[in-house]
């Protein structure tokens, strides 16, 4: 699928390990990209934007998706002239890229944490303790033990990211479907079985009162020395399910508090390369906590993109050539990003509590948008979303019989 002739030395690609939203946002910067993912029918292989594509190994092996991309990296580097860029869009290629960083450096170009940093952000156990030595503003964490004596409710994260999606808790516990679980009171916890089986494995936290409209997000890229090169805030409309899960409806946002207090964690924490940091405003004292740290790109770049500020280009241009914005970074807000399936979903669900009726939500999608999939400019990749969803099928009723199975 890589065909070197395409590429020249003038005008260098970017090796994207992550998704369609990432491989847009690069193409909206008018860069080549090549796609590398672990999924043959990856929807990010058939879009416009996709120069050339690299199908690796399962993420699972570690070792041979290393070796398989330091190959890749020395083939373009050697073709090319010097190393390119290398974009990671979720935790599992960031982990791959901290394991192997030392060689990996050699043949991309390419800015990650240092290693009790980048450790501390992807492990939430130890994530807790990187807080408290900075006293970063988070919410409480609560020990299972101390569980009796806490009133209120209570938020249960997995203490790893990395595969979250194959683990019992994710799967069970959330009923394979959000990032976390809130349980209305201490006691609900502790009369719940599987979390009691699976407590070593989590993490809890004093919940933060309100709605998804008060889950914020400062997003970056800074240089070696944590100097911020551009940055924008972003604010949640809905996500699925409620308070926990996935985006499904997002803005851009201006804020400049939530601005003041991203970079004073940047710098206390310090933070380099790509971030995003997520806040939930506490509406009882209008304060920001910060709920955690993902250094990776993501879909809010594709977004921050359509609004005129493109942090894959900032990346990308001080990656070869050290040059940095003469400007403070502009955007705008009038653009959304929508993921249309989750975000039915989500009024559905708001809507069986009598929090969100029909004429509402529709009226809150009259606004210009750019969409998980769908694209009018790059229309292939949702064809092959939907292929790719028939042909699952089958597989997705058989894992569902093997769980219940197991489950009983």
């Amino acid at each position: 699928m890589l065909d070197l002739r395409r590429f020249r030395p003038e005008r260098l690609p970017v090796v994207i390990l992550g998704g369609l939203n990432v491989t847009r946002a690069v193409g909206l910067a008018d860069l080549p990209a090549i796609v590398a993912a672990a999924e043959a029918d990856s929807p990010a292989f058939a879009s416009r934007y996709c120069s050339g594509g690299v199908l690796l190994p399962p993420l699972a092996q570690s070792e041979v998706v290393a070796e398989k991309l330091a190959r890749l990296g020395e083939q373009l580097a050697g073709a090319l002239g010097c190393p390119v860029p290398l974009f990671y869009g979720n935790d599992d290629y960031l982990n791959v890229i901290l394991q192997h960083r030392e060689r990996l450096s050699r043949c991309f170009r390419f800015i990650v944490n240092d290693p009790d940093v980048a450790e501390a952000l992807i492990d939430k156990e130890r994530f807790d303790a990187f807080t408290r030595q900075r006293g970063l503003p988070v919410p409480r964490t609560l020990e299972w033990d101390e569980l009796a004596a806490c009133e209120g409710p209570v938020l249960v994260k997995p203490k790893l990211k990395l595969a979250y999606e194959q683990t019992a808790i994710y799967l069970r516990l959330f009923d394979g479907a959000g990032k976390a679980r809130v349980f209305a009171s201490a006691r609900e916890l502790l009369a719940n079985p599987l979390a009691r089986a699976l407590r070593r494995e989590l993490v809890l936290q004093e919940y933060v009162p309100g709605s998804d409209r008060e889950i914020w997000s400062f997003h970056g890229y800074a240089d070696q020395d944590s100097r911020l090169l551009a940055w924008f805030v972003g604010r949640k409309i809905r996500t699925y399910p409620a308070l926990t899960g996935q985006s499904s409806y997002l803005e851009l946002a201006h804020h400049d508090e939530l601005v003041a207090v991203g970079r004073d964690i940047v710098a206390r924490a310090p933070l380099k390369g790509v971030f995003k940091i997520d806040f939930k405003r506490d509406p009882r004292d209008g304060r920001f906590r910060m709920l955690e740290v993902n250094a990776r790109f993501n879909l809010w770049h594709y977004l921050a993109a359509a609004n005129g500020l493109n942090i894959p280009r900032v990346a990308y241009c001080y990656l070869l050539w050290g040059q940095v914005p003469d400007a403070p970074p502009a955007y705008g807000t009038g653009v959304r990003w929508l993921s249309f399936g989750l975000d039915w979903r989500a009024y559905r669900d708001l809507a069986a509590r009598g929090e969100l009726g029909f004429w509402r939500w529709a009226a809150s999608l009259a606004s210009r948008k750019v969409y998980q999939v769908f694209s009018w400019r790059d229309p292939r990749p949702f064809v092959v979303d939907a292929l790719r969803r028939v042909r699952r099928l089958p597989r997705l009723t058989a894992r569902i019989r093997r769980w219940l199975f197991t489950a009983s």
